[in-house]
C-alpha cells in the first residue's frame, strides 16, 4: 500500500477552483440548449430547427382571434399563432430564446411565465427580458381556412 501524497494547500484549491470551472461550463452547456425553429422570416431567432413537413394543417384561421394569439402544435413542436389583422397570421417556435421554457399565447403577445419574458406577437421580437433574442418564426400561409406550414 503506498502512503498518500501531500498536498499543498495551493494545490487543492487549484484542483478545486477546475472542478468547480468545468461543473459550471456543463451546468451551463445544459440549460442552453438551442431552440427549435422554423425557416421564416422576422425579428426571431434563426438557429437551427427540425424539418416541418410543408402543407401541415396547424389551426383553423377562426381559431386566432383577430388581434390576440393561440397556442398550438406543429406535430411535437409548440408554436405560437397571432392574427394581427383579419386574414394575416405570424407563427412562432414557442420555445423561449432565453432557457428554453415554453412560451404561451397571451391576449396580445406572448409571455414566458419561467422568468418573465414577453414577446411581440405581430415580429417575435422581445419586448421584455431576460430574454434578449426573439422568438424564432416559422412560415405559414392561409389556405382555405385553415393556417398551414409553408
Amino acid at each position: 500500500m503506498t502512503a498518500p501524497t501531500s498536498l499543498t494547500r495551493r494545490a487543492l484549491l487549484s484542483a478545486g477552483s477546475a472542478t468547480v470551472v468545468g461543473a459550471g461550463a456543463l451546468a451551463l452547456a445544459a440549460c442552453s440548449s438551442p431552440a427549435p425553429s422554423g425557416s421564416g422570416s422576422g425579428s426571431g431567432s434563426t438557429e437551427a430547427s427540425p424539418k416541418i413537413a410543408a402543407g401541415t394543417e396547424v389551426v383553423k384561421v377562426a381559431d386566432i382571434p383577430v388581434g390576440g394569439t393561440k397556442a398550438a402544435k406543429i406535430g411535437e413542436l409548440p408554436v405560437l399563432l397571432s392574427q394581427p389583422t383579419a386574414g394575416t397570421v405570424m407563427c412562432f417556435s414557442a420555445v423561449c430564446t432565453h432557457q428554453g421554457c415554453t412560451v404561451g399565447a397571451a391576449a396580445k403577445d406572448f409571455d414566458c411565465s419561467c422568468h418573465g419574458s414577453k414577446f411581440n406577437a405581430e415580429t417575435g421580437a422581445v419586448l421584455n427580458g431576460p430574454a434578449v433574442t426573439g422568438l424564432t418564426a416559422i412560415k405559414v400561409t392561409v389556405t382555405g381556412d385553415a393556417v398551414v406550414t409553408a
